[in-house]
Order: C-alpha cells, then structure tokens, then sequence
C-alpha cells in the first residue's frame, strides 16, 4: 500500500509545475494534500480512479487539505470536531476496517512566535485526538507538521531555536505525541541520515544549496511499525517549497 503527502502551497499553482504528471506517475493508493488554499471544483483535476475528499478552510485561498483515493472509505470525518481548530480545514479522516488515514496541515506559530500559545493548545487537543482514534484501530498520520523535531532534521538548528518550527515548545510536543504510541516512520528506517529534508525556503537559493527543515511526515502507531516497508523523501520533486513524503505499509486499505 502506497501513500503520498505533500504540501503543495497552492495546488492551482502546483498544477501548472508538473503536478498532474508526478500524481500519474506515483500511482499511490492514497495521495494526500495540504495547504491546496482552495476549494473542491476550482481546479480542473479529477484524476481517474480516484474519489476526492477535500476540506477547505472559511477564508479563502487559505489553508485546506484534501486526500485522493483509490480506496472507498468506511466512513470520512473533517476536523476535531472542536470549532475553535475547524475553520481552517486543517485535518481529513479516512476509516477503513484496518486503520484510520489522518492528514493534517499543523498550525504555523508564525513570526515573531504570534500563535505560539494557540499552536500548544492544538497541539494538546490533536494529540488527544489521535490517541482517541489509536484506540479503536491503527492511525496514519501524515502532512506538514510544522516542526523539526530533532537537529538533525534542520540544517541549522542553533540558529533557529528561537524561530516557528524549531522552538523547544513545539518540538517538545512532538516528543510528547511519539511517546503516546507512535512512530516517525522516515526516522524508524533512518535514524541516522542527515540532511534529508522536506521544505525549503524561497529565499537565498535555499533549495539548491540544500539549507531546508524536515517538516513533513507519516506517522503510524506503534504496533504498525514492523509493516513499515519503505519511508522516504522525493525530494527531487519541485512544484512547492516542499517535496512530497512516501510512505509504503505492507497492508491493505
């Protein structure tokens, strides 16, 4: 089974970067989306094959996640169901007999730290969130997370202790979360590998001299975690300031 995630930072505009060509190609199971910053029905792709869930946030052009699939759902949820977190469209849920697939675009703290305090209550309620749903069954998660939790998942940690992504707070969530039953499936196959990263700044050529953030994920329980069959980066795929996520799980939707 073949999962792909990626925040595309706009996908009308990822559209016209190659986006379609890469989406044929992966021939994923589940392809999920984040930051798409649109609605259903505002771009011409419907892929064959595929059923399309999508939740978008109140503002438009702003935030929204959506998730492409092969595989019909038992039933599909939006949100936490907490109103004070689904305004942006920042989370699907997909259930299927062996598993819920989660994706979620994590709240930025933004510069100069603004939505900090919000971020640690998002952080609390979707950790709970999971944890409810690990319960009843084995959880993916996967999507922009907004953190790099170890300094090996950032090019430069010192000089970004104090920056959105990289704050003792944020990656001490992260922390938290693991240990409630989860596994970080790229550093489960890949403890010790460096400067593998997942967005990069516009700015400075960041790119090409590779100064990036690993802050894009699949997440799966623990009791997943001997099924985990490839976990890797595609980092060669341009379109957005991240690449997609792969994911593959020897078990069947």
């Amino acid at each position: 089974m073949k999962l792909i995630s990626w925040n595309v930072n706009g996908l009308r505009a990822c559209l016209t970067k190659g986006f379609a060509e890469y989406f044929d190609t992966a021939n994923a199971d589940f392809f999920c989306l984040q930051e798409t910053k649109m609605e259903q029905g505002q771009a011409d792709f419907a892929p064959a094959g595929y059923l399309q869930y999508w939740n978008s946030a109140v503002k438009k052009g702003y935030s929204g996640t959506a998730i492409f699939t092969k595989h019909e759902p038992l039933s599909v949820r939006y949100g936490m169901g907490i109103p004070q977190h689904d305004q942006e469209g920042r989370i699907i849920v997909l259930e299927y007999e062996a598993f819920f697939l989660v994706t979620v675009y994590t709240p930025n703290s933004q510069r100069e730290l603004l939505r900090l305090d919000y971020r640690m209550t998002w952080e609390d309620d979707f950790a709970n969130f999971l944890a409810d749903l690990d319960r009843r069954k084995p959880v993916i998660v996967c999507g922009d997370m907004n953190v790099a939790h170890k300094e090996i998942d950032i090019r430069h940690p010192k000089a970004n202790v104090k920056n959105a992504g990289f704050t003792p707070q944020e990656r001490e969530k992260m922390t938290a979360l693991l240990e409630r039953g989860f596994v970080d499936t790229f550093r489960h196959l890949h403890p010790d590998e460096p400067d593998r990263y997942t967005w990069w700044s516009y700015m400075a050529n960041a790119r090409m001299k590779n100064v990036g953030w690993r802050i894009d994920y699949f997440l799966v329980s623990r009791r997943l975690a001997d099924k985990i069959a490839l976990a890797d980066i595609d980092a060669d795929i341009w379109g957005s300031d991240h690449c997609p996520v792969l994911l593959e799980l020897e078990e069947e939707a």
